[in-house]
């Protein structure tokens, strides 16, 4: 007996899920069409009928995915304590979590993304700035240094912070980065 189709959705969302894991692991050049069909089991077919505008049109709709859940992830990281400096180990901590449970394989997929950009990419650019723009918010209302100026420079700055780690701690293959990042940046709001 066979298993009755998929909804109709189905297909296009794993798809999507499909092309936020490559890409998180691979980025834009590493995630090609023929990846997304065999990883997903999808006919090649269904992703040029789901998204005719192609690969950018995935990146553009995977990012518009994968952003809410990272932002989800830092408020609900810095909604854990109530000392800034304890706010900021915690939401590291969520990040070399988030590492750990890809085994190093998958990091930031705005940053794997952002480092396949090239001029003729304008619009994924736009979409890969505003996400880190909505990050920077949700860092920026959990903290108050006194100006909005100064608070939303720091929040650009953790989010720096956050993508280097993310670098060193694939290429080193430990969470190491992220607790260093973290305690440093706690030690500058003590």
């Amino acid at each position: 007996m066979s298993n009755p189709p998929a909804p109709r959705g189905a297909s296009r969302e794993r798809m999507l899920e499909t092309a936020i894991d490559l890409m998180r692991g691979f980025g834009l050049s590493g995630a090609g069409i023929n990846d997304l069909v065999r990883e997903s089991g999808a006919p090649k077919g269904s992703v040029y009928h789901f998204f005719p505008g192609g690969k950018l049109q995935i990146a553009e709709e995977a990012l518009a995915a994968y952003g809410p859940r990272v932002r989800e992830l830092i408020v609900e990281a810095l909604a854990g304590a109530e000392a800034p400096p304890e706010k900021v180990r915690t939401l590291f901590r969520a990040f070399a979590r988030r590492l750990r449970s890809a085994d190093f394989s998958r990091s930031c997929m705005v940053g794997t993304v952002g480092l396949d950009l090239d001029d003729s990419l304008e619009p994924l650019r736009q979409r890969l700035a505003s996400t880190l723009d909505g990050w920077a918010d949700a860092i920026a209302a959990a903290f108050d240094l006194g100006s909005t100026r100064r608070t939303r420079a720091f929040a650009g700055f953790v989010l720096t912070a956050i993508e280097g780690a993310y670098v060193r701690a694939r290429v080193e293959r430990s969470s190491t980065p992220f607790t260093e990042a973290g305690e440093w940046l706690a030690t500058l709001l003590e």
